[in-house]
């Protein structure tokens, strides 16, 4: 039982159901489990890696998870607007984030068909959340294909941290309100939790100027989610696991000058996962993970009457009063009248971690993947579209000497578009002094073409069936991105101070560039291009009251102007950020965070940004009341001035909202 207890709690990322309390990440040299899938000190990891805690959540005030990574150095956030979050590192940032790996306690929620990170549908309260671990870079050898730029590993908190029952409501400016329902036990050895959840946005100002033209823009969204756990200890070695979550939304997006842009979308997305897990020693362990995940879109388009314009080539509303006008074409009525996508994932893994010797440790398995999609409006067709992925890898560690570190690690992947590459991966971690790390990491990492950059087929007809307009045709065969990425890191810890430090210099070259042009749009791949840069992040706790996480990053990139005009603009020359929190005593606590963001132009649909610096705040105060565990707080967000998110027209204004959490 305790070898169980134990080995759990320094497992690879898939949590089982011994307690994990948040302390367990907050001593001197946190652990991290998404790297390698072995459990290690931040300074012995072979890639750089950010832990956003839940004390880290709560000062922040932020409800969406994807705003959490305007925490971690080098990340780009921004809401489009037509709700999907743009998140980029160290640019090559665009509405799809179609460069991470994002994982929610394992499972992968990166869409097969035009690569988005469906944030908004996700079925997952952030007071669920246990702590999100953040690679900073390449991570391929460890989680395969998409995890090219980093990987997103969100872990949620075990039903043995979340007895009793919890509730949770917020409310307040910019249509922004909120509830969530939680209820965990255990009986013998069952432990569960169950959470159901109501969340409404409206993120950005209405009233907008599209250059001189007044626009509205239309953003409300009603999300409405329930999900749950249950872990089963089957005996002093061996577990269960099952997780399900469903979702459905009303999403009200749109922009009253763009015909062809949906007007509202109804959304639902399912899954369901297993794991069997058996411990046979703190360093011998086995595991079977599968799961099954479906994501359904469907939205009518902005205006019901539309034309294509043959002098500005674009599909524009009628103009009313003037019957058949010749500039105008398939008036009246588009046959493709909306957007339609349905997306299915089944993944089946195997992994084992043991230790070969006193000096050896290491993590492998093998994955099976099965993805379909279909949409009329994406692909011109009404056929499924699919394909099955194969995977398996190993990560292997050598203490070659106490202070010296040696690891490496490699994925074996057979992709259906693109056939097998292999991703390895080198580092070396050398003790200089005790507390101070020098760490040397080559990696290389691919990023498979999404089913959408390979056979996407956007067109338009008339309701008489013939073609108006064709905006995306088939791709010829394409080529996966490829990053060689080089990185020295630094990792030192100053017990006199109450200070960690976290620095990494990388140079990356990327290879083959999907990017796509030409009228229809195809997509290709391009030039070679390089980026380079440095991150910094900093925890200081100079008295026990305060703690300070302060976040710098500065990036460049260099390409010929063939690859992609916009893509040295992607990436700002600075961004920093920080979150102050401090304990004023009585059960109050205030925080503050500071957000700057250089000049940077967003891909595919989004705008050049300028420059901006964001002031949120909060208040807060916990007491108990009748056994009850209450807090209270007040959040300001966006103290400053307007700024601009994604888009010229998305303005984000000033707005505070309230919430009240009771436990018991």
């Amino acid at each position: 039982m305790r070898a169980l207890v134990l080995s759990v709690a320094v497992a690879c990322p898939h949590a089982a159901w011994a307690a994990i309390t948040e302390a367990d990440f907050l001593d001197e040299m946190p652990v991290v489990l998404s790297v390698s899938r072995l459990s290690q000190p931040v300074n012995e990891a072979p890639a750089a890696v950010t832990v956003i805690d839940q004390e880290v959540i709560r000062a922040s005030g932020f409800r969406d998870i994807p705003d959490l990574l305007r925490l971690v150095p080098g990340f780009s956030v921004a809401y489009t607007r037509d709700n999907t979050w743009a998140i980029g590192y160290h640019g090559m940032a665009d509405a799809f984030s179609r460069r991470f790996q994002v994982l929610v306690d394992g499972r992968s929620i990166y869409s097969a068909a035009y690569g988005a990170v469906n944030w908004g549908e996700l079925p997952l309260s952030i007071d669920d959340v246990e702590r999100i671990e953040v690679v900073r870079g390449p991570n391929a050898a460890t989680y395969g294909a998409n995890a090219f730029l980093a990987v997103i590993n969100i872990i949620t908190k075990d039903p043995s941290q979340t007895p009793g029952t919890f509730a949770s409501a917020q409310y307040g400016e910019q249509g922004m309100s909120g509830v969530t329902l939680r209820q965990g036990g255990e009986q013998g050895d069952l432990r569960y939790r169950v959470t159901l959840s109501a969340q409404t946005r409206d993120r950005f100002e209405a009233d907008a100027l599209d250059g001189a033209t007044p626009v509205r823009l239309g953003e409300e969204s009603q999300t409405y989610f329930l999900n749950g756990r249950a872990d089963y200890r089957v005996s002093s070695t061996d577990e269960i696991s099952t997780q399900f979550g469903v979702s459905v939304g009303d999403w009200q997006a749109g922009h009253s000058g763009y015909a062809d842009e949906p007007a509202g979308q109804n959304v639902s997305a399912q899954y369901l996962q297993f794991k069997y897990r058996r411990v046979h020693s703190v360093d011998d362990e086995w595991m079977v993970h599968a799961y099954f995940s479906r994501n359904n879109l469907e939205s009518s388009l902005n205006q019901p009457e539309l034309c294509f314009d043959t002098v500005k080539m674009e599909i524009v509303v009628c103009p009313g009063g003037i019957p058949s006008p010749p500039r105008y074409v398939g008036t009246g009525q588009f046959l493709d009248a909306g957007v339609d996508l349905l997306q299915t994932r089944f993944n089946l893994e195997f992994q084992r971690n043991q230790r070969l010797a006193p000096d050896w440790r290491m993590a492998w398995g093998a994955e099976v993947r099965h993805e379909t999609v279909e949409s009329q409006h994406f692909f011109d067709s009404s056929d499924k579209l699919d394909g099955t992925l194969v995977r398996a890898y190993a990560n292997l560690e050598w203490r070659a000497h106490k202070n010296l570190l040696v690891q490496g690690g490699a994925m074996l992947e057979h992709h259906y578009f693109t056939g097998t590459d292999v991703s390895p991966r080198l580092a070396v971690n050398y003790t200089l002094a005790e507390g101070h790390t020098l760490r040397l990491n080559l990696s290389e990492a691919y990023r498979s073409p999404t089913f959408f950059e390979q056979k996407g087929n956007l067109t338009y007809y008339t309701t008489g069936g013939a073609t108006v307009l064709q905006v995306f045709a088939p791709s010829a065969p394409l080529k996966p991105e490829r990053i060689l990425s080089r990185e020295i890191g630094y990792v030192g810890f100053y017990p006199a101070w109450r200070m960690q430090l976290d620095a990494k210099l990388f140079h990356d070259t990327i290879y083959d560039y999907i990017n796509s042009d030409g009228n229809p749009a195809r997509f290709g791949n391009r030039e070679d291009f390089t980026a380079r840069g440095g991150d910094l992040q900093l925890n200081w706790q100079p008295v026990q009251e305060l703690r300070v996480s302060a976040q710098y990053a500065r990036a460049f990139i260099e390409a010929a102007p063939g690859v992609d005009e916009d893509l040295v603009e992607s990436a700002p020359r600075n961004s920093f950020s920080l979150l102050a929190r401090y304990d004023l005593g009585r059960g109050w606590t205030a925080s503050a965070g500071v957000y700057r963001s250089g000049r940077m132009k967003w891909l595919s649909e989004g705008d050049t940004t300028q420059a901006f610096t964001r002031w949120d705040a909060r208040l807060a105060r916990r007491w108990t009341w009748q056994g009850h565990e209450i807090e209270a707080a007040v959040a300001g967000q966006n103290l400053g001035g307007n700024y601009q998110e994604f888009r010229d027209t998305n303005i984000f204004s000033r707005r505070i909202y309230g919430s009240l959490s009771l436990g018991w």
